[in-house]
């Protein structure tokens, strides 16, 4: 029996009911008013005193993404042709699993806080992304031209002389909006110490100057918004050959001699180690630590699924001109550009200094941040349908038109944010919610990196079964066979 749209919003609410139960939704911040309106007069009165400072970090961050890029990218492709063999695809699925914060935590242990931590961090899971949808492509190429080839070309003719090149369009097209993603990324790891824009917002915040951070975020957007106007292909190594110089000259305090060899020592659990009893260990951590942690992540990532949901829902018609009008959809445009362009952890953060520590900070950043996604691409996909001349206008084409004839895509989309939103979730535990992720963090800061290992490994397994799910209920709605995601410009990936 095939789902419906109405099948899915029952479970979902039932689902996010259910969620309530387990999350602490008290803001608890001391004037978030106050906060608020310092905040709203920093963003009107940015302050640029360190141009010089500011303009190295935003170098560096965009140095860490096109070298992060470049790495998942150059791997994933040599990946792709055999990601249909489960010792390439495993593997791929479960470095893919794990969110860049927690690849750049536990590379910390053995590379320190130096360049290659943040290139590894932002390239091992991006390889595994890139391995799964350049094989996708390779798979869907136009078969034709094969047949002009003689019967006894060997695969890998085939490959690079048929399928390869008519894969390059959708190959460019992913990877600038992976180009995207990693830029947002390498912000992001500031947060942990490396010299990215993050690292100075974060300073900024927690000492309240404003001003100074407004300055860092416009300087972010003014790099990631135009991103798809800057960046040309013939120009791409370019970019990376200057990106891998501004990551040499980037000093860093020396790791320890033997740190690797310390880290794969204690990635061995304790009770192997020391020959003690297993029981306690695995107590401690799977009962005390995952399991608290795991109901913390799927409540807080249910939570947020319905809110972007909702915001998708309310919102994709504010960038279409029939229902907003040609200057609303450009405004409705320029919000949700903005939204979807601000990572959801940096957004967080500015929301927890605002309404203090609870789950409701992260789920209105993952609400927003995912929604704007979705309700983006529905916006887009919108301008492909055929009007008849006679359809209304304003909320009455969104009501009886346009959403109707977008429900499966609308709800296909949420599913497949679904996935992202857990592990977008898993690491807002590094902001103090009782997440997966601090639990991570709790036992990488003490060094019990065999505890850090199961609970990562806990992540994976949730990510995995989410995405089976959300697999399946796809397949039972009879949607359509390819979905249109982030970035590909009106090419078609399978879901």
């Amino acid at each position: 029996m095939s789902l419906s749209g109405r099948h899915l919003l029952l479970g979902l609410v039932g689902s996010c009911l259910l969620a309530l139960f387990f999350v602490d939704l008290n803001a608890g911040g001391p004037d978030p008013w106050l906060t608020l309106s310092r905040i709203a007069q920093g963003l009107l009165t940015p302050s640029f005193h360190n141009p010089g400072e500011l303009l190295r970090a935003a170098g560096l961050t965009l140095a860490f993404a096109f070298c992060g890029v470049a790495f998942g990218a150059t791997i994933g492709l040599v990946l792709a042709p055999f990601y249909r063999l489960r010792r390439v695809r495993w593997p791929c699925i479960a470095i893919r699993a794990l969110h860049e914060i927690f690849w750049a935590l536990l590379l910390l242990n053995i590379t320190g806080l130096s360049p290659l931590t943040g290139v590894l961090a932002i390239g091992l899971p991006y390889t595994g992304i890139f391995a799964k949808v350049f094989s996708e492509y390779l798979d869907e190429a136009d078969a034709r031209a094969e047949a002009a080839l003689p019967q006894v070309a060997s695969p890998l003719l085939r490959l690079l002389w048929v399928r390869l090149p008519a894969s390059l369009p959708q190959i460019r097209t992913y990877s600038l909006y992976r180009l995207e993603c990693g830029l947002r990324s390498s912000a992001v790891l500031g947060f942990i110490g490396l010299p990215t824009l993050g690292f100075h917002l974060e300073s900024y915040f927690k000492q309240a100057y404003y001003a100074e951070a407004a300055a860092v975020f416009l300087i972010f957007l003014a790099l990631i918004l135009p991103l798809r106007h800057w960046v040309r292909w013939r120009l791409v190594p370019l970019f990376i050959g200057m990106s891998i110089w501004a990551l040499a000259q980037v000093p860093f305090p020396p790791i320890g001699q033997g740190a690797a060899w310390r880290f794969l020592a204690d990635l061995v659990p304790a009770p192997a180690r020391i020959e003690a009893d297993w029981l306690p260990w695995l107590e401690k951590v799977l009962i005390d630590q995952a399991l608290p942690g795991a109901i913390a992540t799927l409540s807080l990532s249910q939570i947020a699924l319905g809110g972007a949901t909702v915001m998708a829902a309310l919102s994709f018609p504010i960038i279409v001109p029939r229902v907003a009008g040609h200057i609303g959809a450009m405004l409705g445009h320029g919000i949700l550009v903005i939204l979807r362009s601000t990572p959801e952890y940096m957004l967080a953060f500015v929301l927890l200094q605002i309404l203090g520590p609870s789950m409701l900070p992260a789920i209105i950043a993952l609400a927003l941040h995912n929604g704007a996604i979705i309700a983006h691409l529905l916006g887009r996909q919108s301008g492909d349908l055929t009007i008849r001349p006679d359809a209304p206008r304003g909320l009455n084409f969104w009501a009886w038109e346009l959403f109707p004839r977008l429900t499966g895509n609308f709800w296909a989309l949420c599913l497949y944010r679904w996935e992202i939103i857990l592990r977008e979730s898993a690491i807002m535990g590094l902001l103090g919610i009782t997440t997966l992720g601090f639990y991570v963090q709790a036992n990488l800061q003490q060094l019990r990196i065999d505890r850090a290992l199961l609970l990562l490994s806990v992540t994976i397994v949730l990510t995995a079964l989410i995405d089976t799910a959300s697999r399946a209920l796809r397949r039972r709605m009879q949607a359509q066979q390819v979905l249109r995601i982030e970035g590909t410009r009106g090419s078609a990936t399978k879901a």
